[in-house]
């Protein structure tokens, strides 16, 4: 059966104090319509259909490339049923059509393939959940056995509606034929002036169709958000999610409140008996081998970190790739390209960018490796610098097995030190040093008498 998905997204979101348009706000790292659209298309949608009005520049712009998107103009805001209606004729003649919103971003999938699951030509589902304080919501209205006959919204409601506790979270899913037939008839005769797309449910009993109602696992999924404030509550409420998908794959949290995952793609893959300590953030795609232990304070971004390999606390770690049985940090940096072969270390106030620290080597002190390559078993002394840049273009050095690089040294590139060699301490190296020999390249010490200047 063919399915199609509404999203509506054309809000202007005005509580959220920003310019940017509310559906692009993120969840996790990534934007609220972006969830909403993963989940649709986990339910094997057809076709997407996104109705934009409020920024719709910026919101199309985000999502270029992503094909499978139609796009659905709403110029003026007339509710919720005009703004299905402005993606109507994109819609199929028959199958199903499930309304979904750009602002309630954690629906999950099986509660939409839930839905789908209960929609026939002589039936429509519709999502509600029962709320403590109803206040805001369109009630749903029952008959004497129960069955769903309409949706009032709040103002316009009487007070014995006003008692009920069962509303309407307003996605739902709909034969699409009947949609064809109902929007037209919708009328803005109501306390907003708006077109109600509640109002079809009243359409659909008097055609003859049940209204079939199902309620979410978690009332989370229909949230929306309207501010910052709710826009931090959903946040938590996923974040304590995630982490407890981490938790029951055998990850050790220490403190599962203090640990954020901004994922995509492919999310956080972990292996046997990793330890995750607090306000770690892990973002984008990550994969933690077995017995990895990332200390306190660390971001890990788009890198793969394998077995037994230990960051320690206020390490930035971003597109790189640690092999097993490193030693990262304290406060190290690998930025992007870096790639550490086994048992290398990067110690405390060290960056690595774009180059490889081969097997067994050390970067132990306040060092910069940038676009260099370095052999196997080197020792990097304290505050050492490979000078890869000259203000227009980038230089490569390679340090071949074995050398031993004394401490506050330069290497300015393009330059080789050959297997085996050293490097003097304080030394700056301009040329190519030859296997097994010393290079020292530094001012003569002499000490001279002198008279230290007296305050006058």
């Amino acid at each position: 059966m063919n399915i199609d998905v509404v999203v509506l997204a054309a809000g202007q979101g005005s509580r959220m104090k920003s310019d940017l348009p509310k559906v692009l706000h993120p969840i996790a790292g990534k934007p609220m319509l972006a969830h909403v659209l993963d989940c649709a298309r986990s339910v094997d949608a057809n076709d997407l259909h996104v109705v934009v009005g409020h920024g719709s520049d910026k919101v199309k712009a985000a999502f270029e490339g992503a094909n499978d998107i139609q796009w659905a103009l709403q110029i003026e805001q007339k509710g919720t049923g005009h703004a299905v209606k402005m993606a109507l004729d994109n819609l199929a003649k028959s199958g199903i059509t499930l309304i979904l919103y750009g602002d309630v971003p954690l629906i999950q999938s099986n509660t939409l393939q839930a839905l789908n699951n209960l929609v026939s030509p002589t039936q429509m589902s519709l999502l509600t959940v029962n709320m403590d304080d109803p206040s805001g919501y369109g009630r749903i209205v029952r008959d004497e056995n129960g069955k769903v006959t309409s949706i009032v919204e709040h103002k316009d409601a009487n007070a014995a509606q006003l008692s009920i506790k069962e509303v309407n979270t307003g996605i739902m899913a709909v034969p699409t034929e009947s949609l064809h037939k109902w929007l037209p008839q919708l009328s803005s005769d109501n306390a907003q002036g708006e077109y109600y797309l509640t109002d079809v449910i009243a359409m659909a009993v008097e055609s003859g169709l049940n209204v079939e109602t199902l309620q979410p696992e978690f009332a989370e999924e229909t949230y929306g958000v309207n501010n910052r404030a709710q826009q931090a509550e959903l946040e938590r409420w996923y974040q304590a999610r995630l982490v407890n998908e981490l938790m029951t794959q055998g990850v050790t949290v220490l403190d599962p409140s203090r640990l954020d995952i901004r994922a995509s793609g492919a999310g956080v893959n972990v292996g046997r008996d990793v330890v995750i300590d607090a306000n770690v953030i892990l973002e984008g795609e990550v994969m933690l081998g077995d017995g990895v232990q990332i200390e306190a304070n660390s971001i890990i971004k788009n890198s793969s970190i394998a077995a037994g390999s230990v960051v320690k606390a206020f390490s930035h770690i971003e597109d790189a790739n640690v092999a097993q049985g490193c030693d990262i940090g304290p406060y190290a940096r690998l930025r992007p390209g870096a790639i550490l072969e086994n048992g290398a270390k990067v110690g405390n106030f060290c960056e690595v960018k774009k180059s490889v620290i081969g097997e067994g080597s050390k970067v132990n002190h306040l060092t910069y490796i940038g676009d260099a390559s370095i052999g196997k078993n080197v020792n990097i002394g304290a505050g050492t610098i490979t000078c890869n840049y000259d203000g227009v273009n980038k230089f490569k050095t390679q340090i071949e097995d074995g050398v031993f690089i004394g401490s506050n040294s330069s290497l300015v590139a393009p330059v080789v030190v050959g297997e085996n060699a050293t490097v003097g301490a304080g030394s700056t190296i301009t040329k190519d040093v030859a296997a097994n020999k010393l290079a020292v390249a530094r001012g003569k010490q002499v000490s001279l008498n002198w008279q230290r200047p007296s305050k006058k």
